[in-house]
């Protein structure tokens, strides 16, 4: 490994090329020809062009790489002999975490790391949030990191400053085991290295970066490592998101790819996005991590304030009528006439724990009971 590391080096940061576009190329040369990253180097560029169907300008990045091994070489001595190392995504000691939730399309093709890195491969979790964020955000934060400590899984952090930062302290706190997933290259963090050394040394924390060695903190950093938090982690937890950052990019981007994600129940009386997420499909949680099953969002708690009758008179009618079968939302607002908006009327629905959500067009709704019926009379 250490004979071939300017080499990875070079390959991980070929500039403007997609996580995609790198790691196709080393399943390429790696697994299906049996090359080392030094052996592709070596090949001419014709080999290049008719044994990889490489086009010029991607020829003309790997030469310029090809001409900064020298230097990469001396960086890479350097990297190695204070103690970082060097994990490409061929090796057996890379995340199995970070490398199915991301697949080849996101993973990096390299992970620079300091500490214990048999931590990649235990259970996992993130625990995410605003960097300005709640008292109750960061008791949350507190409690989850200590089950998660009791329960022998990894936290990972951001190290931002809020719920990463409160994630990190309560993993150490309770004798648990930390990520550190840096927004900077592994060699500029100096100073984080010299607080947590003896956490680090102990084997409790590992230090992980996938930027260039040497790239100072920058805020497009922070923002691209934000998906490496997610992808490091088996499960996440939301302690609190706003409407917009990283934290909500995260988590919309999270659900898109049918990650679970857990979200901490809001208080009636808080601002934050919470419910927002919860409605776009993030399951909510009570103080304890435990899933709350129909809770509806605060948004959704005056659903029925227009109508004259209470909302739990509505709900079992709602309830009554579903028994009967399948309906839409329009049928609904229809039979009852409610005053609400279809998108509301659809986001209770889906929430409520009695029913399921059929996806026929126009969307429909029935009981679940009704679908175990039908289950029994064809067993």
């Amino acid at each position: 490994m250490n004979k071939d590391a300017a080499y990875w080096i070079v390959l991980a940061h070929l500039p403007k090329w997609r996580h995609i576009k790198i790691n196709n190329l080393i399943i390429n040369f790696y697994h299906e020809n049996k090359l080392s990253p030094e052996d592709f180097f070596q090949l001419s560029e014709n080999d290049w062009k008719n044994n990889y169907g490489l086009e010029y300008k991607e020829i003309e990045d790997l030469k310029k790489a090809k001409s900064e091994l020298a230097n990469t070489a001396f960086l890479a001595e350097s990297l190695l002999n204070e103690g970082y190392e060097i994990i490409p995504i061929t090796s057996s000691e890379y995340s199995k975490t970070l490398k199915d939730n991301l697949k080849v399309a996101h993973a990096p093709a390299l992970l620079y790391v300091k500490g214990n890195k048999q931590i990649m491969q235990e259970k996992s979790i993130a625990i995410v949030g605003s960097r300005i964020t709640s008292e109750i955000s960061l008791q949350f934060t507190d409690n989850i990191a200590k089950l998660a400590s009791k329960e022998y899984k990894v936290v990972v952090s951001g190290f931002a400053k809020g719920v990463d930062k409160q994630a990190l302290d309560s993993a150490i706190k309770y004798k648990g085991q930390s990520i550190i997933v840096l927004p900077q290259g592994i060699m500029t963090f100096g100073s984080g290295y010299k607080k947590y050394y003896k956490q680090i040394v102990d084997g409790d924390v590992l230090m992980l970066s996938t930027f260039f060695p040497k790239a100072p903190w920058k805020v497009e950093l922070a923002m691209a490592r934000n998906p490496i938090i997610y992808g490091l982690a088996a499960e996440i937890y939301v302690a609190e998101s706003s409407d917009k950052g990283g934290t909500w990019s995260g988590v919309i981007d999270g659900l898109r790819k049918n990650r679970k994600i857990f979200v901490r129940k809001p208080e009636d009386s808080e601002k934050n996005a919470n419910f927002l997420l919860i409605q776009k499909g993030a399951i909510p949680i009570d103080f304890n991590g435990k899933t709350i099953e129909g809770y509806v969002p605060v948004e959704n708690k005056d659903l029925f304030s227009s109508v004259n009758e209470p909302k739990v008179v509505y709900e079992k009618k709602i309830i009554e009528l579903l028994k009967n079968g399948e309906y839409t939302v329009k049928d609904i607002i229809k039979k009852f006439n409610l005053n609400i908006s279809e998108k509301k009327l659809k986001d209770f629905l889906k929430l409520h724990k009695e029913v399921e959500t059929l996806n026929k067009k126009p969307l429909r709704f029935t009981l679940k009971s009704n679908i175990q019926n039908k289950k029994k009379l064809f067993d």
